[in-house]
């Protein structure tokens, strides 16, 4: 018997004249904080009073203006050093930390464990076991992914941090593959912390940021005074120039994503059994197929052009629609569904395109001499 998608509830998106007012406003920010040679120029290494490059400074305080917070750090380690970061400043061994009770992310399951807290869990989408929860006076910080642990996951990430700040817990939100994307970041939701990837954002390989609270910044500069683990002027300045075409392409994405679906649902290719649009790290289209044949996918749809595999999950070398396996994370929690369904992004293409691939490999898929 095949397994059935269940019921999902994406997170708000960006209209494309809101993301192009996004845009103006970063380039806005940007003005306020240099001038007009200084984004032709970058420096390195920790500068005296700083404890890093003039530049990466200009630039930190580019995006905590742009976010509205006091304060931002570049990282090393992309979106899982970010998170790192910050978990590392806020929260000590055998602190109780709350967090939703769902599949963690791998990566953030290492670094929890590597800093020794104690993690209870509370169900985010039950909006009264969370209150129970915050009510016990257990806890100094809440950790929140704003993008989807489970499918179903259904709750608001801005009630939940309202919901947090209203009994006193601080919160660290990971905010990969949700800023720019969604309408505001955590940070922008009460969060004391925002993390991500900039690599996600198009900018340079293994590079992340943690905006927040000026404390929390602060206690992350003094644990990465060291020159070797600095991010480099030119580093912050690629990834501030990158981030100025993010907002728009994201909100063309996900229109086109919207697209897709829609024309998947009313049976535009055979093969195709049911679509859903989910938040499953990266907002993307989720595929069941009538046959078992996810697994085959990717590899077949590789050769009609799709990319078989993320670099960086909307990286600056990710172009050609993804078609890939669902996460990790989200196959803990309904294995069942491996065999059956596939994740598609459209990336930078066109829905059309999106289509043509997906039918041609299902096609090939029937055809024994396709395979």
């Amino acid at each position: 018997m095949h397994p059935v998608l269940p019921r999902t509830f994406p997170l708000a998106t960006v209209a494309p004249a809101d993301a192009v007012a996004r845009q103006f406003r970063l380039i806005e920010a940007t003005a306020r904080h240099f001038e007009g040679p200084q984004l032709f120029a970058s420096d390195a290494g920790v500068v005296p009073g700083l404890g890093r490059p003039a530049t990466t400074a200009r630039v930190e305080s580019v995006l905590a203006d742009f976010f509205g917070a006091e304060g931002a750090a570049f990282v090393q380690g992309a979106g899982t050093g970010a998170i790192r970061a910050a978990l590392t400043a806020a929260v000590r061994p055998d602190d109780p930390l709350l967090i939703h009770r769902a599949p963690v992310y791998r990566t953030t399951e290492v670094t929890l464990r590597g800093l020794g807290v104690q993690t209870v869990e509370a169900d985010f989408n039950d909006p009264d076991e969370l209150r129970e929860a915050l009510e016990s006076g257990r806890f100094r910080w809440a950790y929140v992914q704003h993008t989807r642990q489970r499918l179903a996951d259904s709750y608001d990430p801005g009630a939940v941090l309202s919901a947090c700040r209203a009994a006193g817990v601080r919160t660290v939100v990971d905010d990969n593959y949700a800023v720019m994307r969604t309408p505001a970041a955590g940070v922008e939701l009460g969060a004391d912390a925002s993390c991500f990837s900039l690599f996600k954002l198009h900018g340079p390989e293994g590079v992340g940021i943690v905006v927040g609270a000026g404390d929390l910044i602060e206690h992350i500069r003094r644990d990465n005074y060291s020159g070797g683990g600095q991010v480099q002027g030119h580093q912050a300045l690629d990834a501030l120039r990158a981030l100025t075409h993010v907002p728009l392409m994201w909100s063309v994405q996900s229109q086109v994503g919207a697209e897709v679906a829609e024309r998947l649902a009313a049976g535009e290719v055979p093969g195709v059994a049911e679509v859903r649009l989910a938040n499953a790290q990266d907002r993307c289209l989720l595929v069941r197929l009538d046959r078992p044949v996810a697994r085959e996918l990717p590899a077949v749809a590789a050769r009609f052009g799709a990319a078989p595999y993320p670099v960086g999950s909307n990286s600056r070398y990710e172009i050609t629609p993804l078609f890939y396996r669902m996460s990790s994370s989200a196959l803990d929690d309904s294995p069942e569904l491996a065999d059956w369904t596939v994740r598609i992004n459209p990336m930078r293409a066109g829905a059309d395109l999106v289509i043509e691939i997906l039918r041609r490999s299902l096609a090939a898929l029937n055809d024994p001499k396709g395979r």
